[in-house]
Parts: C-alpha cells; structure tokens; sequence
C-alpha cells in the first residue's frame, strides 16, 4: 500500500503533551473536537491546514510523556497517514499501531517541511518526490502489520478473533 501526501515537519521530543494539550482534556470524550487542537502547541496552523493523507514528520523521542492512546488517535483523526520519526516512546507506538496509524521509524534528516512524499509500508521506502531522495525506513514488525492491515487492534481481533502471531 501507497500513501501521498505533504511533510509537516516537526523536531526532538514532541510529548503527548504537544500532540494533546491538557487544557483540551476535557474534550476526551468527543475525539473529533479534540482532534480540532492536535499539535497546536507544536506548530498553531497544523490543526487547520493539515490535509488528508500528509505525513508528520519528527526528530528523536516522538509520543514521549504520558500513556494517553488519545495522541495517537487524533493524529488519525486529523487525517494523518503516517507519522514518520527518528525514534519513538514505545508507549506512543504501540498505541499508533493498536489505532491503525502507521509509525516508522527512519532518518528524517533529508525531508524538509512541505515535501511531497510516497510512503510505501509494504518495503519500507519514502520516497521524497520534492528532493528524489529515497529513504529506507525499519520495517514493521509482521504481527503489527497484521494489526495495521485491519484497520487496528479492536478490528483484528473482530475479524480474527483473537491477537496476532
């Protein structure tokens, strides 16, 4: 599988606390409208014109703080088909992948803010359109891609009826 989109670059360690602000938690309950202020204290214009399918971009440590699966959940929301990073906090990731938002793990040095990219989950690869730059990313594990296939963990186990192997 193939996704298009815009980079929307971002550095090292933005937290949940980046992705969700606190004073937004009272909107926990009502994903959508949360969904409206995600990433606002990172970058206050991503919220309003991310587009369906553009990539978040990140440095080192992406997700750091908080267990909140809500992170995860209103990158998706937004619209985000990927979020490609240095590195992760494993908490973030497991939640991206239980959510079905795919997260790789590459060196996003060579992806500036606003390229055009192709990312292709199946080998692994971004494809910088913008640059011609073609950058291999650590592959999913099998049983997450299983998980991501479905859409995330509560739709796997539906179809399948129990956890992946």
């Amino acid at each position: 599988m193939k996704q298009e989109g815009r980079a929307w670059k971002f550095g090292d360690g933005i937290s949940t606390d980046h992705i969700v602000p606190g004073r937004f938690y009272h909107l926990r309950s009502k994903l959508d409208e949360l969904a409206k202020y995600v990433l606002v204290d990172a970058r206050e214009e991503f919220a309003h014109e991310v587009q369906p399918g553009d990539f978040v971009v990140a440095g080192s440590n992406f997700g750091l703080g908080s267990s909140r699966e809500h992170a995860a959940i209103v990158i998706k929301l937004a619209g985000v088909s990927a979020v490609l990073a240095g590195s992760f906090a494993r908490i973030f990731y497991r939640n991206a992948i239980n959510v079905g938002l795919p997260v790789l793990v590459c060196d996003t040095e060579d992806i500036d803010d606003g390229d055009s990219l192709v990312l292709d989950i199946e080998n692994s690869v971004v494809l910088n359109k913008t640059s011609g730059k073609r950058i291999s990313c650590q592959p999913i594990p099998p049983f997450m891609r299983k998980i991501l296939d479905s859409g995330g963990l509560v739709n796997y186990i539906k179809e399948h009826g129990g956890f992946p192997k």
